[in-house]
């Protein structure tokens, strides 16, 4: 698996590109915005690793520009640990969030992770096992795509896991908190504001009207459920 790791400090790009490639990953790396950019629209990668601060181009700017052509699992680095900063990272499409000064096993964790649910096949074997159909959408588990009324939807991999994690079970309401265990994992540090975040930016995607959901409900002071 090819991962890109972008960063302006030249040596912790280093340390990480020569960890993840003892653990037999193929790391390429840039340290600006604008190459970052050109490298994830041409070079295949499964996951990047992306700084948020760095000259020209930042991180939050590159990470748009990316998920403006591509899906692929981004993990946000950055030196400041305010909710508020993780939320504009959630903002700009980001999948995950590393403050440093970071362990190297924790990075590996989440990239374990986030390349695991990426990669997940459908549950079962029969031909339609992974295909689940609600309203005007479809949702294929073993190719991870999603139609809205017939029309391909592009989704980060949390977004993808959500949607899925609430059409498997419609009707069932879960706390933000239900949701970050489920989704971020057990050991996720993040605001339970991420899950709003994502709640959002789904709703901005699969709904008629993002403004009126049908499908992704608000239950007021608990969380949220996949219209019955």
């Amino acid at each position: 698996m090819k991962i890109l790791v972008v960063d302006d400090e030249k040596l912790l790009v280093k340390g990480i590109k020569f960890n993840l490639e003892n653990e037999g990953y193929q790391v390429d790396a840039c340290y600006d915005g604008e190459s970052a950019v050109q490298m994830a629209r041409n070079g295949g990668y499964s996951l990047i690793i992306l700084d948020l601060m760095m000259p020209g181009l930042d991180g939050l700017e590159a990470c748009q520009q990316i998920r403006s052509f591509s899906t692929v699992p981004i993990i946000m680095l950055t030196a400041r640990s305010e909710d508020s900063d993780k939320l504009l990272g959630f903002e700009s499409g980001a999948d995950d969030y590393v403050t440093k000064p970071f362990n190297i096993l924790e990075l590996k964790a989440r990239i374990r992770a986030l390349l695991r649910r990426a990669s997940m096949p459908a549950a079962g074997g029969g031909a339609d096992d992974g295909v689940l159909r609600r309203a005007h959408l479809e949702l294929d588990s073993a190719k991870r795509s999603v139609k809205s009324a017939g029309r391909s939807v592009e989704l980060t991999a949390k977004e993808f896991d959500l949607l899925e994690l609430l059409m498997r079970n419609p009707g069932r309401v879960y706390s933000r908190d239900n949701l970050l265990d489920l989704i971020w994992g057990y050991d996720y540090q993040g605001d339970a504001r991420t899950v709003d975040v994502h709640i959002r930016r789904l709703r901005e995607k699969v709904e008629r009207d993002s403004a009126s959901p049908e499908l992704i409900i608000t239950k007021w002071g608990v969380g949220y459920y996949f219209a019955e």
